[in-house]
């Protein structure tokens, strides 16, 4: 009995054993597929005390080329939430939506929808920094619903503007980028997903967008369609298509009070985005015109076209003039020509597309109490203003100085209403601001995950006196990167090129069209034949090759990128301060307004002014804001666009 008890006792334990291990195993592989901070989209009930979303979603936009995946959205400004509806025309295991500071796949704050096999689950996730997907264990998107329509399989959920988690992504003013990926695969935990091993793209918007009512339109409005004829696009990635669209003759003048887009249906993912420009109304007649941009052998009077008159971009609304202005179309004085821009954005090259886009105005007889205007702020497009290679952040401003101001606006001041930002490929961030007094009054416009993919205009209003910019500065500070770059970029109208520019909207109009800076260029040569002798080369070419060739013979390191950085900051600049007619204001001499910031190595600014014998009388009247004021003669030559 002894023997046949103790044997009773190791089958027990057994058995005891096994199933301890059995029931382990379970709630392993349970917790491996579906986490517990995971929702199970199955078992979403509809929960009465959830506050409904906003509807409708007034705010949409593609987010893959072929239209499968769309993105609608709202903003509740009181909660300071974002409800969104995500659209998949075709799910098949899963789908993951994120935003990442430059549409990374890296370091990105996700959503994932995704299957098992056997259950679907959806859940709060980030990737690290190789791409690898990772549930978060503080779930902020919160799931309102899931459900199959017969378009697609709709996702209704929201998340806070700020969740205070150094995981998620910050949900501010300014372009996000928006990454998203398909799922073609059961996954059974979602530790096995890593974003580079699935299809995935981006996309760019304005998440926050003015929460005020459009306006209404005046009861005579007309209609005028600037769009592309029938285009076919071209099978390549990037096509800019320009067109010549001629205005009625003897078109009396009008105020344009609103425009938006018109896309040709089923191209709304393939539009990148459209600008509308005004001919110079110095040139009689422009030739008529349907092809490449890019085209050499295209009229070259297509040059004389570049006063932005409407510009959209993928995802934007209609942008609407404040009631007491419009922006005249007709009349004397003006261009009865206009340059249509199409951008077709086509990474899947798709062929035999047909597209008759473009930009539909809204214009009215009965004139408004101002004209409004559109100036242009910055840096002007000239080579004279470069940045080096192999940075990870360089800095360039442009200056629009108080004698300008002072001479080109009226005294009362304007109202600037809107805002756009342009920089070409290597523009990371811009940034405006208004000086008063030495004093950094207001944020005109800033966008600091800027992207030149996605220039759409701010239409919010900026300034709330319309005396604010009679003798102030307008500073314009651009932000770039050429780590992937081995020569210097200088500034220009090509791709590769760069430019910082902000295309202000404001009213009442004054002559002043362009309010924008350069560096000297006899201080460049100056920096020139400094660099070239400190690496051994005192041969002289300056004034022999152009600024352009001169930068790229430079042997760069980081002491010549530095003393470069130097020189943008102290030495003086040439304003150019220009009517419509691109002629300059009778202004005899322009201070240059400069933010000293601390150097950014043990080459500091003063040395750099002391090896260069600037010989600048600057005093400080501001001592908590490090503001110089420096005086320098102005340039007298003019900006050709």
């Amino acid at each position: 009995m002894r023997i046949f008890s103790k044997n009773l006792r190791l089958q027990d334990i057994t058995i005891m054993y096994f199933t301890a291990l059995a029931a382990l195993m379970v709630i392993l592989v349970a917790s491996y597929q579906a986490p517990n901070n995971a929702v199970e989209v199955s078992s979403l009930k509809p929960n009465p005390s959830r506050p409904l979303p906003l509807l409708p979603m007034p705010f949409r936009v593609p987010l893959d080329p072929r239209g499968e995946l769309q993105l609608a959205w709202n903003v509740s400004y009181t909660n300071q939430e974002i409800y969104m509806e995500l659209r998949v025309a075709e799910l098949r295991h899963g789908v993951v939506l994120g935003m990442s500071d430059r549409g990374e796949l890296t370091n990105a704050d996700l959503l994932v929808l995704w299957d098992s096999g056997t259950q679907s689950y959806f859940g709060d996730a980030w990737s690290d920094s190789k791409g690898h997907v990772s549930l978060d264990s503080q779930q902020d998107y919160d799931l309102i619903e899931a459900k199959q329509k017969a378009e697609g399989y709709y996702l209704l959920f929201k998340r806070p503007f700020s969740t205070c988690d150094p995981r998620d992504y910050v949900i501010e003013e300014g372009t996000v980028h928006i990454i998203y990926g398909f799922l073609d695969k059961p996954l059974a935990s979602l530790d096995k997903l890593n974003l580079s091993e699935i299809r995935t793209g981006v996309q760019r918007v304005l998440m926050l967008r003015p929460d005020t009512p459009p306006p209404t339109l005046p009861p005579d409005v007309q209609m005028l369609d600037v769009v592309a004829p029938n285009v076919i696009i071209p099978n390549q990635e990037t096509t800019y298509w320009c067109y010549i669209h001629n205005l009625p003759e003897n078109l009396a003048k009008n105020h344009i009070v609103m425009y938006e887009s018109a896309i040709t249906p089923g191209n709304e993912a393939i539009v990148h985005h459209i600008e509308v420009f005004e001919c110079s109304p110095d040139v009689p007649a422009v030739p008529g015109y349907s092809g490449s941009c890019d085209d050499k052998m295209k009229p070259k009077k297509l040059n004389f076209c570049r006063h932005v008159l409407a510009a959209w971009a993928m995802g934007a609304e209609a942008f609407y003039y404040p009631p007491d202005a419009g922006l005249a179309m007709g009349g004397p004085g003006s261009s009865r020509f206009l340059r249509l821009e199409v951008h077709y954005h086509n990474p899947l090259l798709i062929s035999g597309r047909r597209d008759s886009s473009g930009i539909r105005l809204y214009y009215t007889p009965s004139l408004r109490r101002y004209d409004a205007g559109i100036m242009e702020l910055g840096l002007v497009y000239t080579p004279v203003m470069a940045i080096p290679p192999k940075q990870h952040t360089f800095y360039l401003s442009g200056y629009c100085t108080s004698k300008c101001t002072q001479t080109a606006l009226p005294s009362g001041g304007i109202y600037v209403f809107a805002s756009q930002l342009h920089t070409h490929l290597a523009g990371r961030g811009v940034r405006t601001i208004l000086v008063r007094g030495g004093k950094e009054l207001e944020v005109v416009q800033e966008d600091q995950h800027f992207s030149t993919h996605y220039q759409v205009g701010d239409s919010r209003a900026l300034f709330t006196q319309r005396n604010s910019t009679f003798g102030d500065v307008l500073i314009t500070k651009c932000t770039y990167n050429t780590e992937d770059r081995s020569k210097p970029t200088v500034g220009g109208f090509g791709i590769m090129e760069e430019m910082c520019v902000n295309y202000i909207h404001y009213y009442p109009r004054t002559q002043l069209e362009l309010c924008k800076s350069h560096v000297d260029q006899g201080y460049l040569q100056k920096y020139f034949n400094f660099i070239n002798r400190f690496h051994g080369n005192d041969q002289c070419v300056c004034g022999e090759v152009s600024v352009t060739e001169q930068f790229s013979q430079l042997e760069w390191d980081e002491f010549t990128g530095e003393v470069l950085d130097s020189l943008y900051n102290t030495a003086p600049i040439s304003m150019h301060c220009n009517q419509s007619t691109a002629r300059l204001f009778p202004v005899k001499r322009i201070n240059q307004l400069q933010t000293a910031k601390k150097p950014r190595s043990r080459f500091s600014v003063r040395n750099f002014a002391l090896v260069f014998k600037f010989n600048l009388t600057c005093a400080v009247s501001e001592k908590q804001l490090h503001i110089p004021y420096c005086s320098v003669s102005v340039d007298t030559r003019t900006e050709h666009d």
